[in-house]
């Protein structure tokens, strides 16, 4: 396993992290159920191989995630930074709505008391006295930055956070959060097919920041050919995708058949090519993976010894605007 540094923290994380977005189920993942057990010993997997960074979030199936994962780092805790979020929540008590799930009102609230209530409410599920970080999980242009930063300034003295990064953001958001302390890094969807948000490796490089991935394999799109082949309910996040749509899907699956060939250059399964073109993109960058399965993990920590050619990533990079040059 490779580490780094969580920006300028004296934390140091595995470049891999175990994602449990997935163990919250709900519509958004409908196949999915796991339980305490069972993502234990998904956490002793990790640990074997060197995985000490997992991210989760309360809004991960409304509190399901957080308390699936606090029961499972049972004995386990010392083993692992844990990496949760603030600043979306389900109470209705202000804010802005954000999203309607599993029967929930979600709205996205950056005062500071919303801050600190989200913080205090994941500490309690996941049975925790500290969170290591604390991600902002949506930014806000309506309460000031400097009331939200200055808040969670406040809970790293006091002990119950160690870190503060950003997700789903902007170059700019970052450079206005660090005005009133250190941002340790962000978290934000990329991938082969979605890779928008390189625009953030310059901050990341000025700041000192690790850029965490998210996506990189679009929910199992680019990890082979049985999601693109199967059928998900309305509101599995699957189903949503416009990659699932003709003539994308169709154009991703004839992608798949010409980039066959690395690997079987390369030895490795199609997922770990995806995630070596991800990681080839930045020094910086974290890759933030979902896990159910053991097999999964194993193949996935195999890709930071994966070295592609230049060539061949540029190849990857021509397949990849052939779909994307496709419209519906």
């Amino acid at each position: 396993m490779l580490y780094q540094k969580l920006g300028k923290t004296d934390i140091e994380v595995s470049r891999i992290a175990f994602g449990a977005w997935g163990i919250g189920g709900g519509n958004v993942w409908s196949d999915l159920t796991v339980d305490a057990a069972h993502v234990g010993e998904l956490l002793d997997q990790a640990s074997d191989l060197g995985i000490n960074y997992v991210d989760t979030a309360p809004v991960y199936g409304i509190g399901t995630s957080e308390k699936i994962l606090g029961k499972a780092l049972k004995g386990r805790r010392e083993r692992f930074i844990v990496q949760t979020k603030c600043s979306l929540n389900w109470r209705n008590e202000g804010g802005q709505f954000e999203y309607e799930r599993d029967g929930y009102i979600v709205n996205r609230d950056h005062r500071a008391q919303a801050i600190r209530k989200d913080t205090e409410e994941s500490l309690l599920r996941m049975e925790l006295d500290h969170i290591d970080v604390l991600v902002v999980h949506r930014v806000s242009s309506v309460v000031p930055v400097q009331e939200t930063m200055e808040e969670l300034q406040k809970l790293i003295k006091e002990g119950k956070i160690r870190a503060v990064m950003l997700s789903n953001s902007t170059p700019s958001d970052f450079r206005e959060y660090s005005r009133f302390g250190i941002v340790a890094g962000v978290q934000e969807k990329f991938s082969l097919l979605n890779d928008a948000k390189r625009e953030y490796f310059e901050t990341c490089g000025t700041y000192d920041a690790v850029f965490q991935v998210y996506g990189s394999l679009e929910e199992g799109i680019l990890a082979g050919t049985k999601v693109l082949n199967s059928v998900y309910g309305e509101g599995d996040i699957r189903s949503k995708s416009k990659w699932m749509k003709e003539p994308y899907r169709t154009g991703l699956l004839q992608m798949k058949e010409k980039l066959d060939p690395l690997c079987e250059k390369y030895s490795c399964s199609y997922a770990n090519l995806v995630q070596a073109w991800t990681l080839a993109q930045n020094d910086k960058i974290n890759l933030l993976t979902g896990f159910r399965h053991k097999e999964t993990m194993n193949d996935t920590c195999k890709v930071l010894d994966l070295c592609v050619d230049k060539e061949d990533l540029e190849y990857m990079t021509k397949c990849r605007d052939d779909v994307r040059e496709l419209t519906l």
